[in-house]
């Protein structure tokens, strides 16, 4: 192991220590001491730094945000490096910023989600009105990600439970979630169909939900039924075009509402929401928190309470 292996390996030591992953950081970190390495370079300079975070990209758009996700990781490492010896440069933030645009999400409400879920229980062929009702309710019902519900294996769903063992999310950590009886018991119902289904034409496998092969559901179909199911409901019209990843948006907006309604600390909350959603940081659930009419109002109404009895100052 030389030097720079050394120092990265105690650097990432470190930060685990303090709860970070830094799977992908390790990763480029190697990439760019193997670089520094390879050009006898001894110290993190700004110059080194960005120059290998922009080495073989140019032009705009995701090849940004690629050499700025590099630059992130060396930036971390270099902070690191600066404490143990000033010699060490810290490159600025900023150096590949862009624009970023949000897409407003869509916030469904309680009938539009219903009218989604009958239409896709109409869509043609029996597996896809059997299983893509199923599917848009658990996401509508668990904040699930696409990608999250559709790599659910069996043994993933504990019907005796209600819990959900969720491990293909973004952080690539484990996580539970907890589902009312009701969500379990539509669970429950696919899973009987599927299984008779199987029986007449194929073998168990390992997928929750299937396609009539009896393989993993692909994303391209999924995204196909739930725009047909969409517009049969009118929800997704020629102007309007809600997202199938709103549904996630619209879970946490009405769980917060839910919270804002009984009366609940909410910013104590807000740690449990994080977690359900698989969020490594309560920064990123505030993404998906738009200013709906009545969160804004419940919120304005907290924060006149709080100025009333003094808690909030100038």
């Amino acid at each position: 192991m030389n030097g720079w292996e050394e120092h990265v390996a105690d650097y990432l030591r470190l930060r685990r220590q303090l709860g970070a992953l830094l799977a992908w950081d390790e990763h480029l970190l190697g990439q760019y001491t193997t670089h520094l390495a390879s050009a006898g370079s001894l110290t993190i300079t700004t110059a080194n730094a960005v120059s290998w975070a922009e080495a073989s990209f140019s032009g705009t758009g995701h090849r940004i945000a690629r050499a700025s996700r590099r630059l992130m990781a060396v930036r971390g490492f270099a902070t690191y490096m600066h404490a143990v010896d000033p010699a060490h440069e810290i490159p600025p933030q900023g150096v590949f910023a862009h624009p970023v645009h949000r897409s407003a999400p869509y916030i469904y409400t309680n009938a539009e989600t219903s009218a989604l879920i009958e239409s896709a229980g109409h869509l043609s062929h029996g597996i896809r009105a059997h299983t893509y009702p199923t599917l848009f309710g658990l996401l509508a019902v668990s904040g699930l990600r696409v990608g999250e519900a559709l790599g659910l294996a069996r043994d993933d769903v504990d019907l005796d439970t209600g819990i959900l063992v969720v491990s293909s999310g973004k952080s690539r950590q484990q996580r539970l979630v907890p589902l009312h009886e009701s969500s379990i018991a539509a669970l429950g119902r696919y899973a009987s169909w599927r299984d008779g289904y199987e029986q007449q034409s194929h073998a168990g496998s390992a997928p929750f939900f299937i396609n009539r092969e009896g393989d993993q559901l692909p994303y391209d179909n999924v995204l196909k039924a739930f725009r047909q199911a969409a517009s049969a409901a009118r929800i997704q019209t020629h102007r309007l075009h809600p997202r199938m990843h709103d549904l996630r948006h619209a879970f946490a907006v009405n769980t917060l509402l839910g919270w804002y309604r009984d009366g609940a600390d909410v910013a104590a909350m807000m740690p449990a929401l994080s977690t359900y959603l698989g969020h490594s940081d309560p920064a990123n659930t505030y993404w998906y928190l738009s200013a709906v009419p009545e969160l804004l109002a419940h919120a304005s109404a907290r924060l006149a309470n709080a100025d009333t009895h003094g808690q909030v100052g100038p």
